[in-house]
């Protein structure tokens, strides 16, 4: 068996099969694979694979994902389960770097050879996820994880994306600061499953659980996630949840899912940097520059002047 430790084969193949054998660097080297042009690469390699639970957590910067997410795996570890947990960064709008969030909460699992954590850099996509998590879900699938936490940006955004990749969808909110306000305002109300309390012990948690059971129908949990208070209902109930879906439902996150996957593919057309110094020298209105990126033929023709 390929160790941990070692270093990774290069070939897809190769890397698939050292990854089956345990090696938790040559996992990770097909999610950076996929991150990249070589998606459809190691897709096609991966063959028929079972599905993968996914339960996301999203929520507003500090309410406690992190922590929350490092107490699950540590519960499904205690049932021998093998988790994987995909940290979506966000990125400069400019850079396209990720911007590494604070792991200090997971690094008692750094050293499991049963946890894989793995941070996605967002790079501007649209909805708390990176452009690569549908196909970093599949790897993790073929490499036969039971279970794939995702935790997103969090900022709050109006197209969330998270219900169309995870069952449920648990939004994590803290007492007071009018999260649960600013929550609903942001949508994430809409896309909740489970809505969990996190540090329950604190003044205003109670206050908090009853603004959420008026705003939305989904369950409320309260948690203190690093003394495991609230920790085992909230895996039962994240066990428990099978979305009932409608039709129009699944047809609605496609429709987000979508949408959020070709703005992603469109900010890295190689027209577009043209077609924004034509706009800013005043060469041509956003309109027409818009018609031309997405090859629209009721739009403008011609090629940019210069």
């Amino acid at each position: 068996m390929t160790g941990p430790g070692r270093a990774a084969p290069a070939g897809v193949p190769e890397l698939l099969a050292a990854a089956r054998g345990g090696s938790l660097r040559s996992a990770g080297r097909l999610l950076s694979l996929v991150e990249g042009d070589r998606r459809h690469e190691v897709l096609a390699a991966l063959g028929p694979a079972p599905a993968v639970r996914v339960a996301g957590v999203t929520g507003p910067p500090g309410a406690g994902k992190s922590t929350t997410i490092a107490a699950l795996v540590g519960a499904y570890r205690e049932r021998g389960l093998r988790v994987a947990v995909l940290a979506v960064d966000p990125s400069s709008p400019y850079s396209g770097g990720a911007l590494l969030g604070d792991r200090i909460r997971m690094a008692a699992h750094t050293t499991d050879s049963g946890v894989l954590i793995r941070s996605l850099a967002a790079r501007g996509h649209l909805g708390g996820l990176a452009a690569a998590v549908p196909a970093a879900v599949r790897v993790l699938a073929a490499l036969s994880y039971d279970l794939v936490l995702l935790e997103t940006v969090g900022v709050g955004q109006s197209e969330i994306e998270i219900a169309a990749v995870a069952d449920p969808a648990v939004v994590v909110l803290a007492p007071g600061a009018g999260d649960a306000v600013q929550a609903a305002k942001a949508g994430l109300l809409e896309v909740a499953d489970l809505l969990v309390v996190n540090k329950a012990d604190r003044d205003g948690a109670a206050q908090t659980v009853r603004d959420l059971r008026n705003e939305t129908g989904a369950r409320v949990l309260t948690l203190v996630a690093p003394k495991g208070e609230g920790l085992a209902e909230l895996v039962a109930a994240i066990d428990a949840h099978h979305r009932a879906d409608t039709r129009e439902r699944r047809t609605a996150r496609a429709r987000a899912q979508i949408l959020s996957l070709a703005q992603s593919r469109l900010r890295e057309h190689p027209g577009l940097a043209d077609l924004a110094e034509a706009v800013a020298d005043g060469r041509h209105d956003a309109y027409t520059a818009a018609d031309r990126l997405l090859g629209d033929p009721r739009g403008p023709a011609g090629r940019l002047t210069r």
